[in-house]
Formats: structure tokens, sequence, C-alpha cells
């Protein structure tokens, strides 16, 4: 059975590092060391729910748009 799953993809040709999202976000990102977030997961970070508020917030204060939240089927 599959199941939907929202993902927080990190679009870092567009990132500039300035870590607003590792404040919002610290049970799923850091920063590495030159400032730009890493998925504690990988690159594209699964979202629990409890936090998909947050993540939310972190996509809409982007300021450049780095980020992205997306459904995805996991199996």
């Amino acid at each position: 059975m599959s199941r939907r799953q929202l993902e927080l993809h990190i679009d870092f040709a567009r990132c500039d590092g300035r870590g607003l999202c590792t404040e919002l976000l610290p049970e799923l990102l850091v920063r590495d060391d030159w400032g730009y977030p890493v998925g504690r997961g990988g690159r594209d970070v699964h979202v629990p729910e409890r936090l998909s508020d947050a993540a939310q917030d972190a996509v809409d204060l982007c300021p450049l748009q780095a980020l992205m939240l997306r459904r995805v089927t996991r199996a």
C-alpha cells in the first residue's frame, strides 16, 4: 500500500544560505560550513505532519523561493 507524504525540497541553485529555514525547521534542517541548509535526511526531506505548518512557513518566508513542499507517494 502506498502513502502520500509531504516532502521539503531545497533548490540549491536559488538558495544563498541566509538560514531562515534552518531556524524555522531545526528538527529537519542544519546549516553546512558555508551556511547553506542541509536536510538531516538528505536533499529532499520527509516532513512529519506535526511540522507541516512550520515547513509551510519556511517555504512562504524564503526570500529567494528556494524551498518547495510537495506530496510524494511512498511504497
